[in-house]
């Protein structure tokens, strides 16, 4: 078993305190392409194990650099993120944590934060870590462990699905999730939020960190 995996993809690379941390404590790293050369310029004391993607962005000689540990796969109809959680679930990791997913191009960032909830589909310990925040998927009815004023975003991606809420400033006992902003920048009230489905789904939870956090 491979423990904690992270992926990291080929955006902005995190200057947070706490996805480095992340990144830092991972027992197999995976880089996306050319994400490996920005793990050596900002970490160099942290080694890819693995490099997934098809490879159209990394130069010849860096192809033959890394040739030990690239994992090349060329169909073009998943990217290379999505190579990488193929890679990663073969290793039977315990956790997987995706940085590098979000900045430089909105369109990735809106893509790459809707396949963290078709990951769980797979692998239910699966999270998107970031610079503000962190992405993590719950399934159907659950307590959030919160501090009263914590930032919350809920995203569902099914329009059926109906969630009651308590512990947040804004209830969510009567919104539709046909948009994706339908409930979000909402605030713990308590220490418990609870979310209350009608029926099993998967919904993404985007939590802020605290300021002094940063």
């Amino acid at each position: 078993m491979a423990g904690h995996i992270v992926i990291v993809a080929d955006g902005a690379f995190p200057t947070h305190p706490y996805p480095l941390e992340v990144l830092r404590k991972a027992d197999k790293i995976i880089c996306c392409d050319n994400a490996v050369l920005k793990l050596e310029k900002n970490c160099s004391s942290l080694r890819c194990d693995f490099i997934a993607g098809d490879m159209d962005s990394m130069s010849p000689e860096n192809q033959i650099k890394y040739k030990d540990i690239i994992h090349k796969e060329s169909e073009q109809e998943h990217n290379d993120m999505t190579k990488a959680f193929r890679l990663a679930m073969t290793l039977s990791p315990e956790k997987i944590s995706i940085l590098g997913a979000t900045g430089l191009r909105e369109d990735h960032t809106l893509g790459n934060i809707s396949l963290v909830a078709e990951y769980a589909k797979t692998f239910r310990n699966v999270e998107m870590v970031t610079d503000y925040g962190v992405f993590f998927p719950i399934f159907g009815t659950a307590s959030i462990k919160c501090t009263a004023g914590e930032r919350l975003s809920i995203f569902a991606f099914d329009q059926t699905v109906q969630i009651k809420s308590s512990g947040l400033k804004y209830p969510t006992d009567n919104v539709v999730f046909d948009l994706w902003w339908k409930a979000t920048l909402n605030e713990a009230l308590a220490e418990d939020v609870r979310l209350e489905f009608n029926h099993p789904a998967i919904a993404l939870i985007f939590r802020n960190y605290k300021e002094s956090r940063k």
